[in-house]
């Protein structure tokens, strides 16, 4: 093991990208399909792993969506989030904030209680037993409707004290973000935080970042390397203390590129920038390869690692005090290293 590597298997990390469906790998998929009498047509693990074939959002989506139709009751969602946490809490992971899209689920008929159930349940002992502390983000999917996104956020409500916060995911083309804008404003109103997807290249892709802070007013952007083309967006962003949570290998997957420059001059702007790993069952890369590869790709520092971490814990939605003890051990680590 490298010295850099080392280093940053041991930072105290934060994840704000993650899409708990993500994270369903081959191996417990089998074992979901098994228990739900769900028969798959794949031979073995490795003829699994071989069908997940895409080059980008658009042909990733059907892959992924296909994949979680094992995830049926709230053992099984217990299951998928243990199955993140543990390896989180290996990896130094102190914090995370876990996308879930309940409306992927409820279209199959699975009731919104199992699902919040099963992921509340696990978190609340990942904290006990592993040390880790989580929260959840419900995320809308934008490619139905603005009426069946608010039908989903009132579903929400009466599980509001185990939701912290409302995003936006899925296909991004022709499904802007002031869609939606009647839908994040009641979310305000019911206290939830607000954040949304601006995925990399797509199509009006800094129109779509201008809705978001100017529209939605959101307090951080997945994604969103594309401000970068708009000076006057990069400034608004800056003043304004806008979070970005950035992906790496699922850039790599889905345009070929980590967006390495791209994060790295985000950083160098002082733009609230973080690595995070979105879909690490499909990419093959929790968050500590992710830090590594744009480590290496971009020829990042120890400063500038410790700098990505900081920005994490800033931007996250924990309380003031929890925000600050989990901010000083990343200093005595950094003291130390």
């Amino acid at each position: 093991m490298s010295d850099m590597t080392s280093f940053i298997q041991s930072l105290p990390k934060a994840e704000l990208h993650l899409h708990i469906e993500g994270t369903l790998e081959p191996e417990l998929r089998l074992k979901l399909a098994e228990r739900n009498g769900m028969p798959l047509p794949y031979r073995d693990i490795a003829e699994m792993r071989a069908s997940y074939i895409f080059h980008d959002l658009s042909s990733f989506l059907p892959v992924y969506y296909d994949a979680m139709s094992v995830l049926q009751t709230s053992r099984d969602f217990y299951d998928l989030a243990w199955a993140y946490l543990e390896k989180a809490a290996s990896a130094n992971i102190r914090y995370a904030e876990i996308f879930f899209d309940p409306q992927a689920h409820t279209s199959r008929g699975v009731p919104f209680h199992s699902v919040i159930s099963g992921l509340s349940g696990a978190l609340l002992d990942a904290r006990r037993l592993l040390g880790i502390r989580g929260q959840l983000i419900l995320c809308i999917l934008r490619d139905h409707s603005a009426e069946y996104a608010m039908a989903t956020l009132l579903e929400s409500l009466p599980y509001k004290d185990s939701i912290i916060g409302i995003g936006l995911d899925s296909d991004e083309r022709a499904n802007p973000p002031e869609k939606f804008a009647a839908v994040f404003a009641r979310a305000r109103s019911e206290g939830y935080r607000l954040t949304m997807h601006c995925d990399v290249d797509q199509l009006d892709i800094t129109d779509h970042i201008r809705q978001c802070l100017d529209v939605i007013g959101v307090e951080r952007i997945d994604h969103g390397v594309n401000i970068l083309e708009s000076e006057e967006l990069v400034a608004e962003a800056a003043a304004r203390g806008i979070g970005f949570t950035l992906c790496p290998i699922s850039n790599r997957f889905v345009t070929g590129s980590l967006k390495d420059a791209e994060l790295k001059r985000m950083l160098d702007l002082g733009l609230k920038v973080t690595v995070n790993s979105d879909d690490p069952a499909y990419f093959a890369a929790y968050l500590t390869e992710n830090l590594e590869s744009v480590a290496d790709s971009a020829s990042l520092s120890r400063l500038e690692l410790v700098q990505l971490e900081r920005n994490a814990f800033e931007i996250s939605w924990l309380p003031t005090r929890a925000k600050e003890d989990l901010l000083d051990a990343l200093d005595q680590y950094a003291a130390k290293a």
